[in-house]
C-alpha cells in the first residue's frame, strides 16, 4: 500500500507556498499572480514564470485576490495549474490529498467555489480547507518552545497567532487548536498598502515610480526596517550624509544592461556624490516610516490601532467561559502572552519581531512572561488533519454541506459563536 501524498497549499494573495508534507522538503514559494509586459508587448508571465522576465519597467500585474479575498478565479486557475504541473510539483490530484488555506471569515459564496475547483474541475482525492493561522501552529513548533516540559513539537495549549500579510494583518488566538472566533481581530494594512505608499513618497520626492511596482516592492523588501525606537532614528536621518548610518544608497536596476538592483557600499567618512549615469535612490527614513504604519496607523490617517495594541486587545476579548477546562482570567491570558507567533510576509522586516516584543512589554501586565516566536517553514500532518478531510465520494454524496461541517469554520459554528 501506497502513502497518501499530502499536498500543502498556502494560498496567500501574494505569493504561494506549495510543497508536499515531508519534513525534509522545503516548500516553493510561486507569485500568486498573472502579469503582462503591456500594451505593446502580449508576453505573459504567471506565477514562477516572472523570474525569467528581463525587463520590469511597466509591469501590468492581474491578481487573484481582491481586498483579502479571492475574486478571479480565471487567474487562480492558471497559477494552480502551473504548480501542479511537472515544472514545480508534478501533482497528480486524484492520488493526491490537498490542504488549502482561505481567509478569515471567508465568504460562504467563496467557499463553495473552493469546493467545486478541487472537486469538480482537479478531482483532488481529498482535501482539508482552513485558515492560514491554524496551517502555522500545525508546524513544527519545537523551535519556538524548546523549554517545554511536555512534548515541544506540539503546539501548546492557548497561542495567539498574528499573521501580517499582504492584504491584512490578523491576530488570531487559539485553544486547543482551535480559533476563537470573538477573539480575532483584523487590521487593514498589510504589505501591498506598505509598497504602495512607499511609491507615492518616492514618487513625490524623487522620480515617478507609480507604475514600477515590482521595482518599489523589492527596494521595500531590501532596504526597509522596523525602528526600536522611531523619535532617535529620524534625528539620525537629519545629519549629513557621512555621519548618518542609516541613509543608504539604492542602485535602480537597468533592464537595458539587465542588471539588478542592489545597495551601493558608502565610503566611510566621505560625503555620497552620485557621480557615475547609475539611477540611484537615496533611502533615508523611508526605511523605517514605512513599516512603521504597522505599530502606528494613524501616520497616514488610518482611524486604526497598532500591532501591539490589537494584540492586547484580542487578549483581553478572550474569557473562562469560551474554554472547555476550568480557568481564570490571569491564567488564560498569561498564556496568551507567553505563546505568541509571528508569520506573513511582513514579519519579515528586520527588527520586526523585537519591536512587537519590545512594545508588548510596555503594555502587557508586569506579572507576565512576553514571549514572541517564528516558526519554521514546514508541514507536519497530524491526526486533526486526517479528522477533517473530506473525500471527493463525500462531496459527491453530499455537496458543499459536508464541508461546512468539517472545516469548522462554517455558518454553523459562527452563529454559535456569536450567540
Amino acid at each position: 500500500m501506497t502513502e497518501r501524498k499530502v499536498l500543502v497549499l498556502d494560498n496567500g494573495a501574494s505569493t504561494i507556498k506549495a510543497g508536499y508534507a515531508i519534513v525534509s522538503q522545503q516548500p516553493r514559494i510561486v507569485p500568486n499572480c498573472r502579469v503582462t509586459r503591456g500594451k505593446g508587448d502580449k508576453k505573459t508571465y504567471i506565477g514562477d514564470q516572472i523570474s525569467s522576465c528581463t525587463d520590469f519597467s511597466g509591469l501590468y500585474y492581474r491578481l487573484p485576490f481582491e481586498k483579502g479575498f479571492l475574486t478571479n478565479w480565471e487567474v487562480e486557475k492558471g497559477v494552480w495549474d502551473r504548480i501542479f504541473s511537472k515544472d514545480i510539483l508534478d501533482c497528480d490530484p486524484q492520488k493526491t490529498s490537498l490542504l488549502i488555506t482561505e481567509p478569515c471569515f471567508n465568504l460562504p459564496n467563496i467557499q463553495r467555489t473552493y469546493d467545486e475547483m478541487i472537486f469538480e474541475v482537479y478531482e483532488f482525492q481529498s482535501y482539508c480547507r482552513t485558515i492560514a493561522p491554524w496551517l502555522c501552529i500545525q508546524n513544527d513548533t519545537s523551535s519556538l518552545y524548546p523549554n517545554r516540559p511536555q512534548n515541544p513539537a506540539e503546539p501548546p495549549d492557548c497561542v495567539l497567532v498574528v499573521d501580517s500579510g499582504y492584504s491584512f494583518t490578523h491576530i488570531v488566538p487559539f485553544v486547543m487548536g482551535r480559533p476563537i472566533l470573538p477573539a480575532i481581530r483584523r487590521i487593514n494594512i498589510g504589505g501591498k498598502l506598505l509598497t504602495n505608499h512607499l511609491k507615492e513618497i518616492v514618487s513625490f520626492r524623487y522620480w515617478d515610480m507609480m507604475d514600477q511596482t515590482y521595482v518599489m516592492n523589492e527596494v521595500k523588501e531590501t532596504c526597509c526596517y522596523v525602528s526600536q525606537n522611531f523619535f532617535a532614528d529620524l534625528e539620525t536621518c537629519r545629519k549629513n550624509t557621512r555621519d548618518n548610518p542609516i541613509l543608504q544608497e539604492y542602485v535602480l536596476p537597468d533592464f537595458s544592461r539587465n542588471t539588478k538592483g542592489y545597495i551601493r557600499e558608502k565610503k566611510r567618512g566621505v560625503e555620497s556624490y552620485d557621480q557615475s549615469d547609475e539611477q540611484v535612490l537615496y533611502m533615508n527614513n523611508e526605511r523605517f516610516t514605512v513599516p512603521e504604519i504597522l505599530f502606528n496607523p494613524s501616520d497616514i490617517g488610518m482611524n486604526q490601532a497598532g500591532i501591539p495594541e490589537v494584540i492586547v486587545e484580542a487578549i483581553n476579548a478572550t474569557h473562562p467561559d469560551m474554554f472547555p477546562f476550568p480557568v481564570n482570567d490571569v491564567d488564560l491570558h498569561g498564556l496568551f502572552y507567553g505563546n505568541i507567533v509571528l508569520v506573513g510576509g511582513n514579519s519579515l522586516f528586520a527588527g520586526y519581531k523585537e519591536r512587537i516584543e519590545k512594545d508588548l512589554r510596555v503594555l502587557a501586565p508586569s506579572e507576565f512572561e512576553v514571549k514572541v516566536g517564528m516558526p519554521e517553514e514546514k508541514f507536519a500532518s497530524t491526526p486533526e488533519f486526517n479528522e477533517r478531510l473530506v473525500t471527493r465520494s463525500e462531496y459527491l454524496e453530499y455537496g458543499s454541506n459536508i464541508c461546512l461541517r468539517k472545516f469548522g469554520l462554517g455558518g454553523d459554528e459562527i452563529d454559535e459563536m456569536s450567540e
